[in-house]
This record gives C-alpha cells, structure tokens and sequence, in this order.
C-alpha cells in the first residue's frame, strides 16, 4: 500500500511552542467503533503504539461496558461524555439517530438527507466545560455522522465527519467549510491511496488466525491481500472498510487541532475521534479473523504516531486520553459453529412486524409504524390507543409469537418490563435504553451466541450477548497512574471522571459515577 496518510500529514506539521504548565490542556476521546474489551489483551505481545503505552501506562478498567441494550453507533456514542444512559439522553437506536433532513450537509455533493443532534436530550461534558469558561475549544471528528455528533450533545462546535470522499459537516453548525477543511479536501487524500493493497502488517507467522474462512465478508475476497479500486468512484465507496479511513481520520483530527490551537491555553480543550474501520472490518471478517487483528495492529501504530504529534505540539504531559468503545461483537455464528462448535444462530424477527402490519391495515387501513430493530418492536403506541386498540394485549400476542422462535431467550412487554426485578440483567439493560415515552410493543434477548440478523454471514452486535456489551475504558496521560482495575465500570462513568478532573460541575443528574481509580494516590 502507498505511504500512510497519517506519517504524511505529520511530516508537514509545523510545530508551535511548548507551554510550561504541567496540568492537562487538552483531553482526548479515542472511540475505536466496535472496539471488544478482550482486544487489548488478546494483541498486547504485538502493540508497539498507541494501544501499548495506554495499556502498560494508563489506568485499564478490565471490565468495562456499555451496559444496555440495543449497543449500536449512535446510543454507544451518546453515553460518553453525558454520562448518562440511552433512556435519559434520547438516543435509543441508529435508526433513529441524527437522521435530520433540516440540516442538509454540506460544502460538497454527498449523501441526501442531512444530520443533527435534534434528538439528543440533555448536555455532556462540552457544555459543562463551556459553561465554565465560554472560549473552550472543542473539535470532534469521525468518519460516521453520529459517531462525530453525540459525544458532544447539542453543542453547536466544530463537527466533522466523511461523506463521498471528503470531511463535511451540516447545517446545524455551519453555513460553510472552514478554510482548514477546504484544503485538507482539496488535497484529495483518497486518490492517493486508490490502486493500492492492502497487506498484512507483520509476517504471516505472527497471525493466528487463519486466511481461509468462507463465511468471512459475504463469501468473497476473504484472502489477503486485498485490492483497493483504481478509480476515485469506487475507491471512496471502499475506503470505509480499509485500514486507511482511520489513519485518514486522525490525519485531519490533527489538523484541526493545529487550526483551532487546540491544547494551547491554560483552561483545558476537548478533542474527541471515532475511529470507524473497525467497525467496518469487524461486520465483513469477524472478531476471530486476521483482517480484524491487522486491521487493530494498524489503529495501534498510527494512534502511537498522533499521540506523538500531540506532545510534540502541545507538550508533555499536558495531554489527557480516554480509549474506549462503543459497542462490541458476537462472533460470527457461522463462525462459532464450524470452529468453536458451539450453538449459535440468527434470529430476525421482521416477519412478526410484517405480520402485524398486515393485520391492522385489514382493520384500521394504517401500519402504526410498526417495524422490528434490534431486538425491539417499534410502533406508534399513542396513535394505536387513539384507534381503540387494546395496545397491552397486542404487545402480548405478539411477544408470545417472538418467544416461541429459535434463538429468542426472552421477550418483554412494556408491563412486564416495568414489573421485572433489578436482579434481572436482561431487564436492566433494557431499561437503561429505553426511554418513557418511546414507542414500542416489546423487546427482545437473544440466546447467547445467537445475534439479531436481517440475513448474510456478517458479524453483528446489539443482542446483549456478553460480547456486545464489554468495551475497552483506560485513561492514560498527565497524573493518571499505571494501574488495571477488576471491577466494572461503564461508559456512563466517563464523563463524571472527566468532569472531576477538569474542575467542571455537570449540568444533568448523571447515571455514571467517579472513577477514583484513575487519581493519582
């Protein structure tokens, strides 16, 4: 493959003097999109990056979580620095996420539609750290729209994120690219990479997994080395799923902090970066597959390379970072089948949402909106009431159909639900997803090793299997000890830890707790 995007954006970097102060100036969020908590272990031999020193040199809570249901993109992303759970800030699912069409993207011709925070409820650490002190500077960047929006709630900062080939954001926080932007985009970094191959990082032999797996990526081009397309049409379209989108992301994370001077003042200033390729890699390959073991080996190498570049243009130790993810991954069934030879399956439960919908338009000539996501039924429940149907009795017949499927451990009402006891995990998570006045007829638990599915052989998350839930927390930087932690902890619990070590008071009553672990004794 060509030159790293990364290492050629750093080689031109010009570097601005270096401050005295010794507290943090800068506090970073590193998102790795569907980053499993096992991960960091599983690798560290080989980590001689970003991963490394945050695992051997930063406070590593070994069982962290993002401790709902329903983990996907959008909610995941909502958690991390409001500190609270998806039921209290609005963001239940990536279908119902920062879909917006009032706020068209723009500066290129890209996607339709348009992208906000318009749902999101509440604030995060961004507006408590405003709050204190108005002339904070905030950057937030991500291939994915959502995963560049919610971690910074409604607050009106620079957001940016990928679409068709270049770094754009939308309408609800500006009207125009900034000139940094424009010429990061004229730069054409995607050409550079097209006709490129994708190789495996380090020998063969250092690999475990094996290169052969036909269930992996549909079928097709399951092999090393894999191809990037000649053309710039096809190459952006592939550039999601290759190692280089990430190193493209940091590239221009770093710009921007270059071009707002981010980290150059006394008060602190915030960068958050969602890295999305994993995510990408790991619904084609799987978890178990040596696409996903290059793939982070990359991630791990470039992160050290920014990390770096922070603390040559910022200073040392005045530079702050939180790793984490924002959800995890079930093993491909096919996967789990054929090689671990354990139970395992797909389960999707669209024909039950079909069937209703079927009905009530024989009845009442409407659908009600129903429609079945990630284990949950949706529906428009004020207007079936306003139609006289009996909405309880509903929810129930069709939760009995869905509990008698293979695959479906559980299924609950939005009675049974309330009345479930705290000792039910299931229940528990999915009460911290689900806000009171959503929509919905009943929610679903996989068997564990089963995984919601509409078809195809890909890897998927959102079941509430134990590997969906565990995410990698480490905090790693300026007065954080070298420590691993036991116990558990949750993505919820960020923002507060932030929050008590800037000195900034939440504005939201938070379902996170302070860390204490990452305090220097």
């Amino acid at each position: 493959m060509r030159a790293a995007v990364l290492g050629s954006a750093l080689a031109v970097l010009p570097l601005l003097p270096l401050t005295s102060h010794r507290s943090p100036s800068l506090v970073v969020l590193v998102v790795v999109d569907q980053m499993r908590a096992d991960y960091l272990a599983r690798f560290a031999h080989q980590w001689t990056g970003g991963f490394a020193r945050i695992y051997r040199s930063g406070t590593v809570f070994e069982h962290g979580a993002q401790d709902h249901a329903a983990t996907e993109t959008a909610p995941g992303h909502a958690t991390l620095l409001s500190g609270r759970y998806p039921t209290h800030t609005g963001i239940v699912l990536n279908s119902r996420g920062v879909q917006d069409p009032d706020a068209p993207l723009i500066g290129h011709g890209g996607s339709e539609g348009g992208a906000s925070p318009h749902r999101f409820r509440g604030t995060t650490l961004v507006d408590w750290m405003l709050a204190r002190d108005p002339e904070t500077r905030v950057l937030s960047v991500s291939r994915k729209d959502r995963g560049a929006i919610f971690p910074v709630g409604r607050a009106k900062v620079p957001v940016y994120w990928f679409d068709a080939g270049a770094f754009t954001t939308s309408r609800y926080y500006a009207d125009t690219l900034p000139t940094w932007v424009q010429a990061f985009n004229r730069r054409g970094s995607v050409e550079h990479l097209a006709g490129g191959t994708w190789d495996l990082l380090l020998p063969d032999t250092a690999y475990a997994e094996p290169d052969s797996e036909p269930f992996e990526n549909g079928g097709a081009d399951f092999t090393f080395p894999h191809r990037f397309a000649a053309t710039r049409e096809v190459a952006i379209a592939q550039i999601a799923r290759f190692p280089w989108m990430d190193s493209l992301t940091l590239a221009f994370a770093l710009e921007g902090v270059q071009a707002l001077g981010l980290g150059r003042r006394a008060n602190p200033d915030l960068l958050t970066v969602s890295l999305s390729t994993t995510d990408a890699v790991g619904h084609a390959f799987g978890p178990d597959s040596r696409e996903i073991h290059d793939q982070l080996l990359h991630v791990d190498r470039w992160l050290g390379q920014f990390l770096d570049s922070l603390t040559r243009v910022i200073g040392t130790d005045r530079v702050v970072v939180v790793l984490t993810g924002d959800h995890g991954v079930t093993p491909i069934p096919e996967y789990n089948v054929t090689v671990r030879h354990r139970a395992a399956g797909r389960v999707g439960l669209e024909s039950i949402a079909r069937g209703a919908r079927v009905a009530l338009r024989a009845r009442i000539d409407r659908d009600f909106d129903l429609d079945f996501d990630s284990g949950l039924l949706l529906a428009d429940v004020a207007s079936l009431r306003a139609s006289g149907i009996d909405v309880d009795s509903l929810a129930q017949a069709l939760a009995t159909e869905a509990a008698r499927l293979p695959g479906v451990a559980r299924v609950y009402t939005p009675r049974t639900l309330a009345a479930a006891p705290r000792s039910d995990r299931s229940a528990e998570l999915w009460r911290r997803l689900l806000a009171a006045d959503y929509g919905w007829l009943f929610c679903a638990v996989t068997v564990d090793g089963y995984v919601w599915s509409g078809g195809g052989l890909g890897a998927e998350h959102s079941s509430g299997n134990r590997e969906d839930i565990e995410v990698p927390i480490a905090f790693y930087g300026s007065g954080v000890p070298a420590r691993r932690v036991e116990r558990a902890a949750s993505t919820v619990d960020i923002a507060p830890t932030l929050a008590e070590m800037l000195g900034v008071t939440p504005m939201d009553s938070l379902d996170g707790r302070v860390l204490r672990e990452v305090e220097r004794p």
